[in-house]
């Protein structure tokens, strides 16, 4: 199926479902990444699939896929608990310049993940390098798990998933869901074989994606003062803060177990036949 994130449609269905954290004040379906991922959910919904995996679209080897589907597949199949999400780990980011060099780690990967093992180290008391997918925008998890997490708006989706994850099921904060409690969550990371060559698109986009992804670690009631001092320190010194300045909280959508998910997915039903592109 091929869904446009601003189909009047959607935005009716997501009314319907009383689901008004996904719409702007237009009453359209609100920009960004995150709610791009969340429509993907709730269609994965409505034709009754068990998991949804996600792909960046700056990929430039479509090839690549294959690749995500088998790690995919290979990642829920270790799972031991139904709730579970596997993360994909690029063995190399590629840069062009005057020759071809393999980078080991993107720039807001490598930071964003420095200050997420820091949340953990300050809560166990063990220094950690645990989390290497920080931003992973090719992911996939299992209907159950997806159900159950909020996802922020834009380019903090992928980082607040975790810190979702530390939040609701590390055991320091209370939680509702003690189904997931019994069972554990499964995160696997897997790394690729081949590189990840994806469109560059300048120190703007990615200074978005960086206070996006540090202000989701920064509100955290996990984050401690020291982290959030080294955090602004960091963004101060990137050139994105300026002294005294804070990053603003990102916007949260409610999970899908919070809304009338049967609503959107009979909405969506009455439509799915204009969005199906094979038969």
């Amino acid at each position: 199926m091929i869904i446009h994130q601003k189909d009047s449609a959607i935005a009716k269905a997501a009314i319907e479902a009383d689901y008004n954290d996904l719409l702007d004040e237009d009453g359209s379906v609100r920009d960004g990444k995150g709610e791009a991922m969340i429509i993907g959910l709730l269609v994965a919904k409505a034709a009754g699939k068990e998991y949804i995996g996600f792909i960046d679209a700056d990929n430039y080897f479509p090839g690549s896929v294959l690749e995500y589907v088998r790690n995919y597949a290979a990642g829920f199949s270790l799972a031991q608990s139904p709730y579970n999400m596997v993360r994909i780990l690029w063995r190399y980011k590629p840069k062009i310049s005057a020759g071809l060099y393999f980078r080991k780690w993107g720039r807001i990967s490598e930071i964003t993940n420095k200050y997420l093992n820091s949340l953990i180290s300050t809560k166990t008391g063990f220094e950690t390098e645990i989390v290497t997918t920080a931003n992973a925008g090719e992911h996939a998890l299992s209907m159950r798990l997806a159900e159950i997490l909020p996802f922020a708006s834009g380019y903090a989706v992928e980082s607040q998933e975790l810190v979702s994850l530390f939040e609701n099921f590390g055991g320091i904060l209370p939680t509702k869901e003690s189904k997931a409690i019994e069972q554990g969550i499964d995160i696997l990371q897997i790394e690729t074989r081949n590189p990840h060559l994806h469109e560059e698109r300048g120190n703007q986009h990615l200074n978005e994606i960086l206070l996006s992804s540090m202000s989701t670690i920064y509100h955290s009631p996990l984050c401690d003062k020291e982290v959030k001092q080294a955090i602004m320190t960091e963004l101060i010194n990137q050139g994105i803060l300026k002294d005294g300045e804070a990053p603003s909280p990102v916007h949260i959508n409610a999970p899908l177990n919070k809304v009338k998910v049967n609503k959107f997915v009979n909405a969506i039903r009455r439509e799915i036949g204009k969005y199906r592109v094979l038969h």
